[in-house]
C-alpha cells in the first residue's frame, strides 16, 4: 500500500508528530507525559462520550504542548512529510488551528507564516506537496472562526488551501459557523468542516448545505441516511473517513464496520485519512490495508480510493497528473 500513490487530506496537525519525536522534546522540555503517551501507547481511547473526549482532547493537548521552539515545529512539519513520502502520499494537506500555538510563537499570524514556511522547507526535502487547511475549534466562539478565515484568506496564494471546524461536534453546530465559511469561500478556500463523526446525519447535513462543503471531515454517520447519501453524491463532496480513528474514538466497533463499503458502493467519494497517527498508532497506508483486508476491497477499488483522494485535494494540476499516472502504473504492474 505504500506503493500506492495517493494524497492525504485529514491530517491532524500535532496528531501527525512521531511518538518518538514526542518523547524526546517532552524530554528536552521537561514536560511530563502519562502513561497513555509512554508505556501504554498508543492510548486506549473511547470519545463517544464527553468524558471519553475529555480525556482524548487532554492527550492532544498535552502533546502539543512540547512544541516550544520554532525548530519543534519545523521538525514535526519536516518528519511528517518525511513519513508521508514512505506512505506514498505525494499530496499532503495538514490542519492546524493557529490558536492553540499563537501563546508560544506570537500570535495567530506569526504561527500562521511559521506553519507555512516550515510546510514549504519540508516539500522541497522531502517532494511531497504540502497544503495547510486552517481549522475553527467549534467549541470557542464563532467571532474567533471569522478572524481565521479571515487570516486564512489573506494566505490563500501563500499555501493556505481550505478552511476547517474541528473538535467535539457536541459542543458547537455546523450551523452557527456559516459566517466564517462564507468569507473563506468567497477567498476561494475549500470548505472541509468536520461532521458525521460523533453526531448523526444532521451534522453531515448542516455541513452540506449550510457550510458549502467541499469535502466532510468523517462524514461517516451519513449512512444512516439514504437521501442525505444521494445528495453528497449528487454535489460531488468527498468523505474523509479514518478506520483506525473511528474505531479508536469508538464510533464503529471494529474496521469492517466503518461504513466505507457501503459509501463506496453508493458512488460516494472517499478519501481515506489517519486523522491523528500520535494517538491512534497508524498512518495512512495503514487506512488502505485496513480497507482491504476488512471490507474486500480489490486492487481496482484502492486504486479508485487513491484517485478520489486526488481529485478531492487542492493539488496543482502538475502533481495531479503526476499521481493520477502512478495509480495507473501501481495498478497495471
Amino acid at each position: 500500500m505504500a506503493l500506492l500513490p495517493k494524497a492525504h487530506l485529514h491530517l491532524h496537525f500535532t496528531g501527525s508528530m512521531r511518538h518518538s519525536t514526542l518523547v524526546e522534546l517532552a524530554a528536552l522540555h521537561g514536560v511530563h507525559l502519562p502513561d497513555a503517551l509512554v508505556e501504554d501507547w498508543p492510548p486506549r481511547l473511547h470519545a463517544t462520550d464527553e468524558r471519553g473526549w475529555f480525556r482524548f482532547q487532554r492527550l492532544y493537548d498535552i502533546a502539543r504542548s512540547v512544541l516550544r521552539t520554532p525548530d519543534d515545529l519545523r521538525r514535526l512539519v519536516r518528519e511528517t512529510a518525511e513519513d508521508e513520502a514512505a506512505e506514498g502520499s505525494g499530496w499532503l494537506e495538514i490542519q492546524v488551528d493557529p490558536s492553540g500555538y499563537a501563546a508560544m510563537f506570537g500570535g495567530l499570524t506569526p504561527t500562521v507564516e511559521l506553519v507555512l514556511d516550515a510546510a514549504r522547507e519540508a516539500s522541497a526535502a522531502s517532494g511531497v506537496g504540502i497544503g495547510v487547511v486552517i481549522a475553527a475549534n467549534r467549541t470557542r466562539h464563532p467571532l474567533d472562526a471569522k478572524t481565521l478565515a479571515r487570516l486564512a484568506v489573506r494566505y490563500a496564494d501563500r499555501g493556505v488551501v481550505g478552511f476547517g471546524l474541528s473538535n467535539d461536534e457536541r459542543r458547537g453546530r455546523a450551523y452557527d459557523f456559516e459566517g466564517a465559511f462564507r468569507i473563506a469561500k468567497r477567498g476561494g478556500l475549500l470548505s472541509v468542516p468536520h461532521g458525521g463523526e460523533l453526531l448523526g446525519p444532521a451534522s453531515v447535513r448542516e455541513c452540506l448545505e449550510t457550510l458549502g462543503a467541499d469535502r466532510i471531515g468523517h462524514g461517516v454517520r451519513a449512512v444512516a441516511d439514504a437521501g442525505l447519501v444521494a445528495a453528497i453524491v449528487e454535489r460531488g463532496v468527498t468523505l474523509e473517513v479514518c478506520p483506525s480513528s473511528n474505531v479508536g474514538l469508538g464510533v464503529a466497533a471494529t474496521a469492517s464496520d466503518v461504513p466505507v463499503r457501503s459509501l463506496y458502493e453508493a458512488g460516494t467519494s472517499i478519501a481515506l485519512g489517519a486523522d491523528d497517527p500520535l494517538l491512534f498508532g497508524s498512518r495512512l497506508a495503514r487506512q488502505y490495508e485496513l480497507v482491504r483486508a476488512e471490507q474486500d476491497f480489490t486492487d481496482a477499488d484502492l486504486a479508485e480510493l487513491a484517485r478520489q483522494s486526488i481529485r478531492a485535494s487542492a493539488a496543482p494540476d502538475d502533481i495531479r497528473q503526476r499521481l493520477l499516472s502512478g495509480i495507473d502504473t501501481w495498478l497495471n504492474d
